[in-house]
């Protein structure tokens, strides 16, 4: 069932919902959470798709705070709220209101959201794009319990995680960091298999790709061992190699679907490492909604002590001579130098020597 609102209310979008789930026979409300969606026209039909998808498995109300604060100085003054309230097989496993705020309402938005959220259930707040600097402090993330942003969507990836690093608050978590649990659940099985001590890591992924970052950022706060990021063509991230003292452990995605797992000692093997849909990361992020103190850590160990580049060469130990050799060398440093005819002459007393021995 669906019902337009125009120039509407919190509390005529409170009675439509109830209207609505009146009219389908389902007066209960039987959904766990409430999301917000913060987003603009442009990417409000995608996040709201995944929502949708995710709200199979978590049954939602579903808030998209569309903002319109307009292209003339008229339509920025001017207030007003419209709304699009779906319920039933519109909204598959939950209720969603489409908010679009116009004006100076835009400023204003958690006014329009606060009486709308369901009572005594936890809040989730999703920028899917263009998220704050801080989340936790935006007036909107300070009604949620969990704050999921995504820094694949920023302009500058990798910046976007300082970002996230500088403000973090528990209950914030990031997309970026989302796609890669299968990888970290995979290379964490593989070093139970092979208890061996690692020396140094390779993650290989596409160029401001921020997962990638992300799980070098894991594996050297994990294993304090140095790790090199280096850049591939994708898609997303591609390989990560783990040197131990048994060899080396390789686990190479390169068709961005499945997988091989290389060890030392055993045979390789083929595994599913298919690259996720944002519903199945949303599905993820909303089974659980206490604070991600791995992510934390993560992502708060920092971007610029990974290495890349010229600092992987730099890091990489000299060649030094063999003890022998240098042994050698160091001896001819201490002895004095010769002059060439003075070295060709014989040594009478080496030669006495020589003779008395016989």
């Amino acid at each position: 069932m669906k019902i337009d609102l125009t120039e509407t209310t919190s509390s005529r979008i409170n009675s439509a919902l109830i209207e609505g789930r009146r009219a389908i026979g389902a007066p209960a409300i039987g959904m766990v959470l409430t999301l917000v969606i913060v987003t603009d026209e442009g990417s409000a039909y995608d996040a709201m798709r995944a929502a949708s998808d995710a709200s199979r498995e978590h049954p939602s109300r579903i808030l998209a705070v569309i903002k319109r604060p307009g292209r003339t100085p008229r339509d920025r003054a001017r207030t007003r709220l419209d709304a699009e309230v779906l319920v039933g097989s519109d909204s598959s496993a939950g209720e969603t209101v489409l908010l679009r705020l116009h004006g100076e309402l835009v400023n204003h938005a958690e006014s329009v959201v606060l009486p709308l959220l369901l009572p005594d259930a936890p809040v989730v707040v999703w920028w899917p794009a263009d998220a704050p600097d801080n989340p936790a402090q935006h007036p909107l993330g300070r009604l949620g319990q969990r704050r999921i942003t995504d820094a694949s969507a920023a302009e500058d990836p990798v910046a976007a995680l300082g970002l996230r690093a500088a403000s973090y608050t528990p209950g914030d978590t990031d997309l970026a960091w989302t796609r890669i649990t299968p990888w970290r659940s995979m290379l964490a099985a593989a070093l139970d298999q092979k208890h061996s001590k690692i020396s140094s890591a390779v993650v290989e992924g596409e160029a401001y790709n921020p997962s990638a970052e992300l799980l070098a950022m894991w594996l050297a706060d994990r294993l304090d061992v140095p790790v090199e990021r280096t850049v591939s063509d994708g898609p997303g991230l591609t390989a990560v190699r783990l040197t131990t003292a048994d060899g080396v452990i390789c686990l190479d995605r390169a068709d961005g679907a499945l997988a091989e797992l290389a060890m030392p000692g055993q045979p390789d093997r083929h595994v599913a490492l298919k690259r996720r849909e944002t519903s199945e990361l949303i599905a993820e992020e909303l089974r659980r909604l206490d604070p991600d103190e791995i992510y934390r850590s993560a992502v708060q160990f920092g971007v610029e002590r990974i290495m890349t580049g010229e600092r992987a060469k730099a890091a990489k130990p000299e060649q030094r001579p063999e003890p022998e050799q240098e042994q050698e060398s160091g001896q001819q440093q201490d002895q004095p130098r010769q002059d060439p005819a003075s070295a060709a002459a014989p040594k009478p007393a080496r030669k006495r020597t020589a003779e008395s021995k016989k």
